[in-house]
């Protein structure tokens, strides 16, 4: 079974005096809610994590849940026996996460596990359900530590873009 979740930093706090409601697209994936963030195998009892303190979490979010559609483009779905790729990358490193999609299943690998570490394996089906429940939890949580950003429109369409599957 797959669990998303994150972290926030004390040491990357946002902004006090930040206009939430007004925030663009750019300071809501690269600038704010900087912490870290995890994907786990709770089956396996493995995890992929980062311990950095400075990701982006709204925008690994996003991105994950970008990426959960962009592996979805073959038409066979999960008959499709040629592998799909992609990658989240964080910009303030070179450090990637690694996606492939073969059947329905999706293997997950980061530049940082050890070389001997089989990837995390879950489902498509369930890597999107989970990647868009993490996704709205976490801006669930992050509208009720910032109020003003449940009126930001650029939030309401990130919620309608990826609603709970």
């Amino acid at each position: 079974m797959l669990d998303i979740g994150y972290a926030l930093s004390h040491r990357f706090p946002d902004p006090p005096q930040f206009d939430y409601r007004r925030a663009d697209v750019h300071a809501l994936r690269h600038d704010l809610f900087c912490g870290d963030v995890y994907l786990a195998d709770t089956k396996a009892d493995r995890e992929l994590s980062t311990a950095w303190g400075w990701v982006p979490v709204l925008d690994f979010a996003w991105a994950l849940c970008d990426i959960v559609e962009l592996l979805d483009q073959d038409p066979r779905g999960s008959r499709a026996s040629r592998p799909q790729y992609a990658e989240l990358d964080f910009t303030e490193s070179t450090d990637r996460m690694l996606f492939t999609r073969r059947f329905g299943w999706v293997d997950i690998e980061a530049d940082w596990m050890r070389a001997e570490d089989p990837p995390l394996t879950f489902s498509h089906s369930e890597l999107r359900r989970e990647a868009r429940d993490f996704l709205q939890d976490l801006l669930a949580d992050l509208t009720d530590l910032h109020e003003p950003l449940s009126d930001n429109p650029a939030i309401w369409a990130l919620q309608s873009r990826f609603p709970r599957a």
